[in-house]
């Protein structure tokens, strides 16, 4: 696109944030509202109106500067009204299991496009685009969709993954939404990262932002999800060895890495685990270091020391850098009480919790804790000759000694190893050992993992402690898993004023509810509408209120986001909803089955006429009784639907 200069100006032109801290608690606003509210509120002061529009949608560009690097990534606002959207309706909230929400008036799409497109106009067809680094979706009721994230390995050249998904948390959190799902269809080297980072972490990589199981696919429950984790992360790599066709491959790459960690490899998550941890050590080109390290004394030989910061940093952890450098300190604090005598692991674990309540925090620092250098410190685990038990101990760090070093043992071991080395280790063993496995056991939670692609996060509702009274709104006798909307008063208001408020609320979130007006909330029934309501009901609870004005009929589509949801799921993996998978439905009794489960690969092409097994069944039965009523078979087959279906496609 070639701009003029008063476009490219045009473009500069907006208010400028860090980007690792735009957004954190009060930089540069704090909200209180709902989302709805709040969003407009965002836009106003952190916002900048384009001059133009995309497919008659406003726009607003945030620019947000690297704090470190310095380049500049423009982060758009696009605010889409579903009055006048080709796509009114919702695919994302239909397989998230979100049907049953109404039809909110307004989505707003949060945009930042690769690299390539920082300094261009955003063109039409920028919704449809999966090549962003980041598109997350949020609908006027504070529920959303993560729809795509791409970092350094998805294509951008600056900005990491992990940035990518700090700064969506933020702006999720800092808007109030309520809940976001995304669909993990992530893949690295040929690996679906929701079955490695299952396996290894217990979580997929978006648990790291608390991103829990939401709805799987082929009838999956979350019971069976995470007895299918349970399975594979306890795969114990000695047994693997011994049974596995490839043994002697497996136990040379077992034995390699286990040669290479400084506590012991057991399972197949501790492996995993340890190999991934490894990528934020190995320099990305091998590289002979210019000198040997120094030998201190015979029980340090070859060890050096790491800040334990700058180790912190580069841990694949689901706590933050700076909740570990705090437990960090805690047990240097302790063991400088000792005078140097060393505390035994659990004496350390036990002084830790005095002060953090998270054991498996203290228990995940504590496995790092080795030759680290901590404030003035050394922190040293060794297992005392005498007694056996694995001890900490303190050394003062002397600046002229080179043990003391930005490294550790394991970083000079696998010096000889590239990243490229170690993810073809782990693309081996995820093959051979989940994918290729002898064990029907294994093969099946492998498949179940991999059937849960739906993920969302919850924000709970809080009732700040404030000016203000909330409550959670539904409208009867609608449906009653409607979720209902956040309602926010002063503390003194009168229940006119609340009744207001829900309206309004409704009016402003919602298509079906243009002309909602409100005449009663059921749980203040009986009160006169000019009482206060503070003490008559109690805030952060649910009301409910019932009116005239809800259209669900003229207005069509825009009621519910399912639709009309006049189509039924019933297959026999379980499944009664949609659930994102391909499907096809039978034209006798029109039930829709997933195509898998009918015995139709992914790759193959549909029928154009199918029939159920339930309907074939039926027919068969029908047959049979034709004929024993004199019926020929001939004269049967014709029979209009059972000509084309029976005899091709009852398989």
């Amino acid at each position: 696109i070639k701009m003029s200069d008063s476009r490219k100006r045009k473009l500069k032109a907006g208010k400028y944030y860090g980007l690792q801290s735009f957004l954190q608690p009060g930089c540069p606003i704090s909200l209180s509202g709902p989302f709805r509210d709040n969003v407009r509120l965002f836009l106003r002061e952190c916002g900048q109106l384009e001059e133009y529009n995309v497919e008659g949608m406003p726009i607003w560009c945030t620019f947000l500067v690297h704090e470190n690097r310095g380049f500049t990534v423009p982060l758009y606002t696009i605010e889409e009204c579903v009055k006048n959207s080709v796509h009114p309706l919702c695919d994302h909230c239909r397989c998230s299991g979100w049907s049953h929400h109404f039809v909110s008036k307004r989505k707003y799409h949060f945009i930042i496009p690769i690299d390539n497109d920082w300094n261009k106009p955003i063109e039409d067809g920028v919704l449809d685009l999966q090549t962003h680094i980041l598109h997350g979706l949020i609908h006027s009721n504070g529920f959303g969709h993560l729809l795509c994230i791409n970092g350094i390995e998805g294509g951008s050249k600056f900005v990491s993954g992990r940035d990518v998904m700090d700064l969506w948390d933020r702006i999720c959190t800092t808007l109030h939404s309520r809940k976001i799902s995304v669909v993990d269809t992530s893949r690295k080297r040929n690996m679906d990262l929701r079955l490695l980072y299952g396996v290894s972490y217990g979580h997929t990589w978006f648990g790291r932002w608390d991103y829990e199981f939401c709805l799987g696919s082929f009838g999956i429950t979350k019971d069976k999800y995470d007895r299918a984790l349970e399975i594979l992360n306890s795969l114990e790599l000695d047994i693997i060895i011994s049974e596995m066709h490839q043994w002697s491959v497996i136990k040379k790459l077992v034995c390699r890495y286990r040669d290479m960690s400084d506590t012991e490899l057991i399972t197949i998550q501790d492996l995993f685990r340890f190999m991934l941890s490894l990528k934020y050590r190995i320099p990305q080109k091998d590289y002979k270091p210019k000198t040997r390290l120094k030998v201190t004394s015979k029980k340090e030989n070859n060890v050096r020391c790491r800040k334990f910061s700058n180790m912190a940093s580069k841990l694949d952890s689901r706590w933050s850098v700076k909740r570990l450098e705090d437990v960090a300190n805690v047990v240097v604090n302790g063991l400088k009480k000792t005078k140097n005598c060393g505390m035994s692991r659990q004496e350390v674990r036990d002084m830790a919790r005095l002060y953090i309540g998270d054991t498996g925090l203290i228990d995940y620092v504590l496995k790092s804790m080795n030759n680290v250098i901590v404030g003035e410190y050394v922190v040293r685990r060794a297992v005392n000759s005498a007694t056996g038990v694995l001890e900490y101990s303190l050394k003062e760090v002397n600046q002229n000694d080179e043990s003391v070093d930005r490294v550790g043992r394991v970083d000079s071991v696998v010096t000889r190893y590239s990243q490229n080395d170690v993810y073809k280790d782990v693309a081996y063993l995820y093959q051979h050992v989940l994918m290729e496995s002898d064990s029907e056991m294994v093969e099946f939670a492998a498949r179940t993992i991999l059937d849960c692609k739906n993920f969302t996060k919850t924000w709970p509702f809080n009732d700040d402690a404030d000016e203000f009274l909330r409550f959670i709104c539904r409208v009867i006798p609608l449906r009653k898993s409607s979720v209902g909307e956040i309602v926010v008063v002063p503390l003194h208001a009168t229940i006119s004023e609340l009744k207001t408020a829900c309206e309004n609320a409704m009016q402003d979130t919602y298509c079906a509810m243009e002309k909602l007006k409100v005449t009663e909330i059921v749980e203040l029934d009986g009160l006169d509408d000019n009482e206060v309501i503070f003490g008559s009901v109690e805030s952060g609870s649910d009301i409910t209120v019932r009116g005239f004005g809800v259209d669900l009929l003229t207005g069509g589509d825009l009621g519910y986001e399912g639709g009309e949801d006049n189509w039924v799921v019933s297959c026999k993996c379980g499944a009664k909803d949609d659930d994102g998978e391909r499907m096809i439905a039978c034209d006798v009794c029109e039930v829709w089955q997933h195509t898998r489960c009918i015995g139709i690969d992914d790759g193959e092409g549909v029928p154009s006429v199918f029939m159920c097994y339930k309907c074939c069944d039926s027919i068969g039965e029908q047959m049979c009784t034709n004929q024993l009523d004199g019926m020929g078979f001939v004269d049967w087959m014709m029979v209009p639907v059972a000509s084309n279906v029976y005899s091709d496609l009852c398989y």
